[in-house]
């Protein structure tokens, strides 16, 4: 039943591979192939969305303007009533928070007495930035992946204070508010079929064809790299 059709598949860049079926996902209709290349990490900020709880009305920061802070902010942006603010140090980061239908702040700006604040910016001073945005007993939902790195955080003073809920989200697993009744298939279908929203073509910044993929990786995974996701692309 997939044969002949654009399917989605979480594996290393390759021109050939063989997986079973379960592995692959039928793109939905109205779905672009370059806007699919999204898919993992659309699931990842759908799943750290469910683990959030946030829901209409509340006033939400997104700390961090990249790939997830960008997927995040569109799917908050869209829930009646969120004021939701995305904050980045590069101020060309304003740009992707009106495509997404939110605010723009940067860090020294930051809105404060936020009811969800979503940390993406894998940097201690972006972990900070967070803390200092949540209000009284609100709920920090780290996303970033810091892999080594060992950030030091403020945890004294304003964190115990405000009895502030500072959450792990991964991608790994279900959210547990989800967990019951959806598998990682429904998911996946659900973060297609939210991707086949127009404004997320604002995060992907550039291309590259597979054959030139060797020597153009260590521009684009420099830690100084402009731009945000670069879709590879295969020949005809």
């Amino acid at each position: 039943e997939m044969l002949g059709k654009a399917v989605f598949c979480l594996f290393p860049h390759r021109d050939v591979f063989e997986v079973p079926s379960s592995a692959l996902t039928v793109l939905p209709k109205g779905l672009p192939l370059r806007r699919a290349v999204l898919a993992a990490n659309m699931e990842t900020a759908l799943n750290a969305v469910w683990d959030s709880g946030v829901g209409p009305g509340d006033r939400v920061a997104i700390i961090g303007g990249g790939i997830l802070g960008g997927l995040i902010a569109g799917l908050v942006g869209g829930i009646p009533g969120v004021d939701a603010t995305l904050v980045d140090v590069a101020a060309e980061r304003a740009g992707l928070a009106a495509h997404m239908n939110v605010c723009f702040r940067e860090p020294e700006n930051a809105p404060g007495d936020c009811d969800v604040v979503f940390h993406t910016s894998s940097s201690g001073s972006g972990a900070a930035t967070a803390l200092a945005c949540g209000g009284l007993e609100a709920r920090i939902v780290e996303v970033s992946w810091f892999g080594d790195i060992a950030p030091a955080l403020p945890l004294g003073g304003a964190f115990h204070i405000k009895r502030l809920i500072y959450q792990s989200s991964q991608v790994g697993q279900v959210s547990a508010s989800r967990r019951a009744r959806w598998s990682y298939t429904r998911r996946m279908a659900k973060a297609l079929d939210l991707l086949r929203d127009a404004k997320y073509d604002a995060l992907i910044t550039g291309e590259v064809d597979f054959e030139n993929l060797p020597a153009m990786l260590p521009d684009i995974l420099a830690p100084d790299a402009k731009g945000l996701a670069t879709a590879v692309k295969y020949g005809e």
